[in-house]
């Protein structure tokens, strides 16, 4: 069924090749100030879309399967796609990038057993997964600005903040391998 949160889902999913795409238009197109600008823009937009299909989706009860598998997808490919493109512009590191992409996809692959056999619950989000969140996508369009704005070096707290967001992905992984542990262990998955 199509709803508008569903659309707002795919929709953050068809910016991606736009915030890709923006960093290889030629400089006499746009220079390198207003591809940050921009990219910054489409990521946030993104952000904002993420937020408004969950609110529209609870709020409309239009939720569906479908829309809960579709929502984190898009999440993780629109940060994926921002953590390349700042270790390919040496923004950031590679191990933070990939640090991050990969607790997603173990994380994610995790979610997805757990509740094939009825434990989700044991690895719902957490408060540490939230503040872990909130410093990468606070990082992200730091990172992806990368010019002071109003004085500040928002560059330099976007690198310290990736740095946090990657401790925090490696402790919230832990966190949820040991809070599906015993459903690893009594299922012989280990």
């Amino acid at each position: 069924m199509f709803t508008v949160p569903t659309a707002l889902t795919w929709a953050r999913i068809l910016l991606i090749p736009l915030f890709v795409g923006v960093f290889f238009l030629p400089d006499r197109t746009l220079v390198m100030a207003d591809k940050n600008l921009t990219a910054t823009l489409v990521f946030v937009i993104a952000a904002i879309t993420d937020w408004l299909d969950g609110y529209l989706a609870r709020s409309l009860n239009q939720t569906s399967a479908f829309g809960a598998f579709l929502d984190p997808v898009a999440d993780k490919l629109m940060v994926a796609a921002a953590l390349i493109m700042l270790v390919e512009l040496d923004r950031t590191s590679t191990v933070v990038a990939f640090v991050i992409i990969g607790r997603e996809i173990t994380i994610s692959a995790l979610r997805e057993w757990m509740a094939k056999v009825g434990a989700s619950r044991s690895v719902a989000v957490s408060m540490i997964g939230k503040i872990k969140t909130t410093a990468q996508m606070t990082a992200i369009p730091m990172l992806l600005y990368y010019d002071s704005l109003f004085g500040i070096d928002v560059a330099w707290i976007g690198r310290w903040l990736i740095w946090i967001a990657a401790v925090l992905t490696v402790w919230s992984m832990v966190y949820y391998m040991r809070r599906a542990w015993p459903e690893l262990r009594a299922r012989k998955a280990i």
